[in-house]
C-alpha cells in the first residue's frame, strides 16, 4: 500500500486502461497487467472505509451542524413569538386600561356634574328658605316695632295727658 489516496489510484487505473494495448480484432478490449490492477483494487478497498468513514463523519457532523441550526432557528423564532405574544397581550392590557380609564373618567365627570347641580340645587333651595325665614322675621320685626312704636306713643300720650293734668 502507498501513500495515495482513492482519487490518485482510480485516475492511475484509469490511464492504465486507456493506455493499454488494444486486443488485436476487439477495438474495446485491452491488455492489463492483472497483478497491478488488483493490486490497485485492494489499495482501493483498504482506503475506502477510512474514507467512508470520514465521509459519513463529514455527513453526521454537517447534519448535526444543521439539526442545531434548525433547533436554534426554531428557539429563536419561538422566543420571538413569545416576545410578540406578549407585546400583544400589553398592548391589549394597555388599550383595555386606557379604555377603563377613560370610561372612568367620563364616569366621574357625570358623577362630578350631578353632584354639582345637586349641591346647587340644594345651595339655591337652603338660600331660598333663609330668604323666606328672613323676610318672614323682617315682617315680624316691623310688625314689632310698630307696635312698640304704637304702645311707645300712647305711653307717651299718657304721660303727657298725667303731667298735664298734675299741673
Amino acid at each position: 500500500m502507498s501513500d495515495r489516496n482513492t482519487e490518485d489510484i482510480i485516475g492511475a487505473l484509469y490511464d492504465m486502461v486507456q493506455d493499454a494495448r488494444s486486443m488485436p480484432l476487439a477495438a474495446d478490449k485491452c491488455i492489463l497487467e492483472r497483478d497491478k490492477v488488483l493490486d490497485m483494487l485492494d489499495e482501493i478497498i483498504a482506503q475506502l472505509p477510512g474514507e467512508l468513514k470520514q465521509s459519513r463523519t463529514i455527513v453526521e457532523s454537517r447534519n448535526e451542524l444543521i439539526s442545531q441550526a434548525r433547533r436554534e432557528a426554531d428557539n429563536i423564532l419561538r422566543e420571538a413569538q413569545d416576545k410578540a405574544k406578549q407585546m400583544v397581550t400589553r398592548e391589549a392590557i394597555y388599550a383595555e386600561a386606557k379604555k377603563r380609564s377613560e370610561e372612568l373618567v367620563g364616569q366621574t365627570q357625570t358623577r362630578i356634574n350631578q353632584l354639582q347641580k345637586a349641591g346647587n340645587d340644594y345651595m339655591d333651595e337652603s338660600l331660598r328658605q333663609t330668604e323666606e325665614a328672613i323676610s318672614k322675621a323682617l315682617a315680624e320685626v316691623r310688625d314689632t316695632r310698630m307696635k312698640f312704636r304704637t304702645v311707645t306713643e300712647a305711653q307717651e300720650k299718657r304721660k303727657a295727658a298725667n303731667v298735664d293734668i298734675e299741673v
